[in-house]
């Protein structure tokens, strides 16, 4: 019932975002980086600070190849765990040259559900090697055939935050493929223009806003239903993110940022 707590999925999901291009030079981020937020749950008229979520980025060599290593947790506030206990992983690895994905591991525990699944990518032959498991169904490994420009969901973050935004139209509309639990979806975000907003700590920020298309499923109705407003500096930092869910809304903020590249 209480699935608006599945964290990380939620900050996630919201940078399924494209545009035409893909696997760009990286300008924005480095090795070091690590960016946190508070998730808020509105219920009724209160909003409640629900759980935590953390991104970090590493430099490392995956398999001989200079890689970023992309890690990211979120968790339900241990006051909140009675109710619904989360504790969400995701790690990754990409080509710090081409930003391909080579490897992508989640690893969830959201209320009693669990979820474990791995892809090691093979972009000679477009081609994902994954291996599934949630709670409700046995292991299954798989060969899937992806199109160039695919991502697994952390990937996706860190490549959106290299998007040249100066080409956007307002109202215009940017895809992206994303690999989500084996299946190949097709996604987009919708460019709204730029915004001055005042944060929950008394900063004013200068912001591209975007809305974006989700998945339907059992934290999200489908549909535009997501907002997001990233800085307009060189790092194109998170700040702010709402959506509305089945049983309500939720907001992540920004709370700390260090070790940025800019």
């Amino acid at each position: 019932m209480l699935r608006y707590l599945t964290i990380c999925v939620f900050l996630i999901l919201v940078f399924a975002e494209g545009q035409g291009q893909c696997y760009r030079t990286n300008t924005t981020y480095q090795g070091g980086e690590e960016i946190s937020y508070e998730v808020y749950y509105n219920w009724g008229f209160i909003w409640l600070n629900a759980g935590f979520v953390k991104f970090r980025v590493a430099d490392t060599v995956y398999k001989g190849i200079e890689s970023y290593f992309f890690d990211s947790f979120g968790s339900s506030h241990k006051s909140y765990d009675w109710l619904f206990k989360v504790r969400d992983y995701y790690k990754s690895y990409i080509d710090k040259d081409s930003l391909k994905p080579l490897y992508f591991h989640r690893k969830n525990y959201e209320g009693g559900f669990e979820v474990d699944n791995k892809y090691t990518f093979n972009w000679e032959e477009n081609l994902v090697y994954s291996s599934t498991w949630n709670s409700k169904k046995n292991r299954t490994l798989d060969t899937v055939n992806i199109p160039d420009c695919t991502y697994d969901l952390l990937s996706l973050i860190y490549y959106t935050r290299n998007l040249d935004f100066s080409d956007l139209e307002i109202g215009e509309k940017v895809p992206v493929v994303s690999i989500i639990d084996n299946e190949i979806f097709y996604l987009y975000i919708r460019y709204l223009g730029k915004e001055k907003i005042k944060h929950r700590d008394g900063k004013t920020y200068s912001c591209f806003k975007f809305s974006a298309l989700l998945v339907e499923g059992t934290i999200f109705k489908g549909g535009e239903d997501m907002f997001v407003w990233v800085t307009d500096d060189k790092n194109r930092v998170p700040v702010l993110v709402e959506a509305k869910i089945l049983i309500g809304s939720v907001k992540a903020y920004l709370k700390s940022a260090k070790g940025l590249k800019h």
